[in-house]
């Protein structure tokens, strides 16, 4: 379970979050939605650990973000997957070893037992063949199944996607959240997303968080979402699925 409590936090002398709270249960799958610039980003690298509020408090699993000695964090941060923006892929290393990446830093494991799970892992994100290429070799499509596939070859319990379809063709775009989608139903994980394919998203996340006047202003199901009477979050949808 993630909890967030009265998170506070400027950049720049702008306030990006007052008194913001939020919680996401064991196992749901939550996107962050909101308009752009609303720090929807900057909140989700909160609740990974890669940002300290000004105040306030982030919760995981009972342990607050905020307060963890460096190899306390470092432990509770295995647990997690982030897949970046861009990729964040090693240009210089091959797919099948950006991808044993994480094994070779964190784990013991032997070579072959690293093999046989980067393979799969591959061949799990649909992309058989592709172990040897470059990622200047690769589309931005299939940048992204290698972020996925590294991201979960440790199998963390909490999975952060950080807008995965950024820079693809919307049809490409939406292949990479039924992706995720499928993930998350195989693989249990809790997932948070951040993301601009409104219309999509709403169909593969159990629950929506708004974020508004730098707090979370609305949580629900999808449909509960889609369903509010209240003129805020059905300003912001009509905006969005027009």
């Amino acid at each position: 379970m993630i909890k967030v409590q009265n998170l506070n936090k400027e950049l720049g002398g702008t306030t990006v979050f007052k008194n913001l709270s939020l919680e996401v249960e064991r196992g749901e799958f939550l996107a962050l939605i909101g308009k752009s610039g609303d720090g929807k980003s900057v909140l989700l690298k909160h609740l990974a650990g890669l940002m300290q509020p000004d105040s306030g408090s982030v919760v995981v699993e009972g342990y607050d973000l905020c307060c963890l000695k460096r190899r306390q964090r470092e432990t509770l941060r295995r647990k997690f997957g982030f897949v970046f923006q861009n990729g964040a892929l090693f240009d210089s290393l091959t797919v099948y070893d950006n991808v044993a990446f994480p094994l070779r830093e964190n784990t013991k494991l032997d070579e072959k037992t690293i093999r046989n799970k980067v393979m799969d892992e591959l061949q799990q994100v649909e992309l058989p063949g592709a172990e040897n290429k470059y990622p200047a070799e690769l589309s931005g499509g299939m940048i992204k199944r290698v972020a996925l596939a590294r991201s979960l070859i440790t199998e963390p319990e909490f999975m952060f996607f950080d807008e995965p379809c950024t820079g693809l063709d919307p049809l490409i775009g939406e292949g990479i959240l039924n992706l995720i989608h499928e993930c998350w139903k195989s693989r249990g994980f809790t997932g948070i997303i951040v993301t601009h394919q409104y219309e999509p998203i709403f169909q593969i996340v159990n629950k929506v968080a708004l974020l508004y006047d730098n707090t979370i202003y609305a949580t629900g199901s999808p449909d509960e979402i889609k369903t509010s009477d209240n003129s805020v979050v059905q300003s912001f949808l009509h905006s969005k699925f027009k």
